[in-house]
């Protein structure tokens, strides 16, 4: 019998301000968690974790179209242009976390934003959008910030958990730290069997506790 679904989403910026390293770097990080996270899949059977991602700029678009088991997920890399409509994305995931499409008896999905700047529409709307969804409340929302020049007011709104905070990427390094992180340690949480045994429908609009991440993170000259 196979697992309870689990979904979890990518949500990367792809203006032009994440032109060169930065987008480099997410695409290397991203294609460097699929393993670890194919290995977190293998030890809780119980879950199915199925991926995709959404990426924007000047408006957004699904780059991975449907969800794919872990197994089989095989990452495309992304290309950096236009400006940053962050809450069009967020509108799109919102609509993806209605049901149908998901399905009522799934694990609370994990959504990860990664972005570098400021939004350029109303990204209110769609922190709204996901929030209205229960799916959307009951998801663990993650941030990543890249660089000195991202709106982390955003960020914060966006993850809307107080014990929660958005990281903070200054250099390659440390957003291959954070990427592997949100796929490893938050992937395992969401996932593990206490959570699979708690009620489907639970009231708490609360995410799922997630650990801080533990890396110690190097400074170098090439900095964001």
């Amino acid at each position: 019998m196979s697992g309870r679904p689990l979904h979890f989403i990518w949500i990367a910026d792809c203006s032009g301000s994440m032109a060169g390293d930065k987008i480099q770097s997410l695409n290397t990080a991203i294609r460097e968690a699929i393993p670890e996270m194919r290995g977190v899949a293998h030890s809780n059977p119980h879950a199915r974790v199925l991926v995709r991602a959404l990426k924007f700029s000047s408006g957004a678009t699904w780059h991975v179209t449907q969800p794919v088991p872990i197994e089989q997920f095989q990452w495309q890399d992304l290309q950096a242009g236009g400006v940053t409509d962050m809450g069009k994305a967020l509108l799109m995931v919102a609509d993806e976390l209605k049901m149908p499409p998901m399905d009522p008896r799934g694990l609370p999905p994990v959504l990860v934003l990664i972005s570098d700047g400021y939004p350029t529409d109303d990204v209110n709307k769609g922190i709204s959008a996901i929030l209205d969804q229960p799916w959307g409340k009951k998801a663990v929302r993650i941030a990543i910030g890249i660089g000195h020049d991202v709106d982390n007011n955003v960020l914060q709104r966006f993850i809307n958990h107080p014990e929660i905070q958005p990281l903070q990427a200054h250099n390659a390094e440390q957003l291959v730290n954070y990427i592997k992180w949100a796929s490893t340690a938050v992937l395992q949480s969401s996932s593990s069997p206490a959570v699979t045994d708690a009620p489907t429908h639970s009231s708490s609009n609360l995410n799922i506790p997630v650990p801080a991440p533990t890396h110690n993170m190097p400074t170098d000259s090439d900095v964001w």
